[in-house]
């Protein structure tokens, strides 16, 4: 395949493997204003429907990654680093090309899905039983959870309460707690004092000992060269470099 294999040494089985993928998001009605008032007019004429705006987020993105690597994905805002792992997760379907990968890949975002009305220790036993855990998994794994997330006594008040730094903590302490053969992690780390991030470095190296392959968006450089050894530089939806964390990184830096 023309694309990039992440692991030179092709030893490790591959765990993703993208074919030529674009991603188009339309946008009904682009550049069309008014009111539902001028809309249902418009109908009434028999007048052509409002335009439909194509935005082509993902453009012939190729590439293999391999068990055991952690990859940085690095880019500006809007280049496609996030329309890129919704994809490789099965949330967005591709209109061209094919996403391949061993298992059902797990995204953890800054949004992931927490019920903000009920308490950290019941998103805590909610999420983790959605990611498959028995209630007597959960029970074993929920102290190591909370200490994990440092969130301390706020694990009994509504999520509502958190700042969007806890909620983030504790969203990667959930996911953490469970082996995962694909982790994509969007933004995720972007919050927490040293000693969270050195733990999150931490449960990374151990997800990749022990499963598969993560994923890591973010925006701070630093992140990606203490927590990744691959990288992958996004720019309007293609792939500019790719290659070891600090190549890459380099490669971006210079050129911005």
């Amino acid at each position: 395949m023309d694309g990039a294999d992440l692991r030179g040494d092709g030893a490790a089985p591959p765990t993703v493997v993208v074919e030529d993928l674009h991603v188009v998001y339309r946008v009904h009605g682009a550049g069309e204003k008014g009111t539902a008032t001028s809309a249902l007019m418009r109908t009434l004429r028999r007048q052509r429907r409002p335009s439909v705006r194509e935005i082509h987020a993902v453009r012939g993105v190729s590439l293999i990654a391999r068990r055991g690597d952690a990859i940085g994905v690095i880019g500006r805002n809007g280049s496609g680093k996030s329309t890129l792992l919704r994809a490789i997760a099965g949330l967005l379907p591709p209109d061209r090309g094919h996403v391949f990968t061993q298992g059902q890949p797990s995204l953890l975002g800054v949004n992931a899905a927490l019920v903000t009305d009920l308490t950290g220790e019941r998103n805590v036993m909610l999420g983790c039983l959605a990611m498959g855990m028995s209630p007597e998994e959960v029970r074993a794994k929920y102290d190591e959870i909370v200490e994990f997330s440092g969130i301390g006594e706020f694990i009994e008040l509504p999520m509502r309460t958190y700042s969007s730094g806890m909620a983030a903590r504790l969203r990667f302490a959930i996911a953490a707690a469970k082996t995962h053969e694909v982790l994509l992690i969007d933004e995720a780390l972007a919050t927490g004092d040293r000693e969270f991030r050195r733990r999150s470095r931490q449960r990374m190296h151990e997800l990749r000992e022990e499963a598969g392959t993560v994923f890591l968006v973010s925006h701070s450089l630093d992140v990606i060269a203490e927590t990744c050894n691959r990288a992958i530089w996004v720019d309007k939806g293609r792939v500019r470099a790719h290659g070891d964390a600090e190549s890459v990184i380099a490669t971006y830096s210079d050129a911005e």
